[in-house]
């Protein structure tokens, strides 16, 4: 058989088809394996929808400097034994001492102490907490709440809830109906007394005598007073409350206690919360011997004062 001849520079036939058929291949691989950019802009669009909003940061980055935040003058007040102090010792006692902390944005503080000539002391604390979520679904500021609230609880008031709205269940009305007596059935007084006796058969029986209670029973829909059992104290309006127009929250909690021997102390702590910043103002006084214990009115008055005045500071 003669063999075809070779010819340099062509190839065969067969050669060509299968390079034909793998361009064809690779160029469906190719095409299959590279998205649209149309397509690519529609997932990006449903990956950014279906991502949960993050929340808002809080309103406050930084805090101020606690011991430079009372005003001279309140310090006076506040702490009256410093009246009986030397100019360089009165100068110390208002500087007060800062609090150690790790983050000055994050916590600051600060304590004040002056003793008076009877015995007795006032004392200041301030804290301040800058409070920040880690959530990012959760604001700095709902975390502040929730950081409030538990104090709040730890002072013993009640945090007030919402109600769950209730529908009022339909009023049960008696249906009064009258039964036609069968056909057939006679009319008359012998109708009547059969029924009479029907009556008496299905009724309870009524005991004769008098209905009025005897005297000294206890009449319908009267509770009789329970003898030995203390009424509810009177509230004074100076206990432990939730506090209005002070922050976004806020709340005094007013303890008294021994100090000593027949000494007294009293402690007001004010407590409240603007945006993610919770700033608590702790005042004490500590009676000795037969001094009346601290008033409790006195206390109060200037621990509120004193935070309106870190409330408006907050402000600016």
């Amino acid at each position: 058989m003669q063999r075809k001849r070779y010819s340099p520079g062509r190839a065969p036939a067969t050669l060509l088809g299968l390079g034909a058929g793998l361009a064809v291949t690779l160029g469906a691989l190719t095409g299959c394996s590279a998205a649209d950019p149309a397509e690519d802009v529609a997932l990006d669009a449903k990956a950014g929808a279906a991502s949960a909003p993050v929340a808002p940061p809080g309103r406050y980055r930084t805090l101020f400097e606690p011991c430079g935040a009372v005003p001279q003058a309140t310090l006076r007040e506040l702490l009256p034994g410093t009246a009986a102090l030397t100019d360089a010792e009165r100068a110390t006692v208002l500087r007060g001492t800062t609090a150690v902390t790790y983050d000055t944005d994050r916590r600051v503080g600060c304590t004040w102490n002056a003793d008076t000539e009877d015995g007795g002391a006032h004392r200041l604390v301030l804290d301040v907490e800058r409070v920040v979520s880690y959530d990012p679904t959760v604001s700095d500021a709902a975390r502040a709440q929730e950081v409030y609230t538990r104090k709040q609880l730890a002072a013993g008031i009640a945090v007030p809830t919402t109600p769950t709205p209730t529908t009022a269940a339909p009023t049960a009305t008696a249906a009064t109906t009258t039964t036609a007596p069968p056909t057939g059935t006679p009319t008359g007084p012998a109708n009547t007394a059969n029924t009479a006796t029907t009556v008496n058969a299905t009724s309870p029986a009524t005991p004769a005598g008098p209905t009025t209670a005897p005297t000294g029973s206890p009449s319908s829909g009267a509770t009789p007073p329970t003898e030995g059992v203390p009424s509810a104290p009177a509230t004074t309006g100076l206990e432990s409350r939730t506090l209005g127009g002070l922050g976004d929250t806020a709340f005094v909690d007013d303890t008294l206690g021994k100090a000593g021997g027949n000494g007294h102390q009293r402690v007001v702590s004010v407590v409240f919360r603007t945006s993610n910043v919770i700033v608590t103002v702790e005042y004490r006084q500590r009676t000795t011997g037969v001094a009346a214990a601290p008033d409790s009115k006195e206390l109060q008055d200037r621990a509120q004062n004193l935070a309106r005045l870190l409330a408006d500071r907050l402000e600016e």
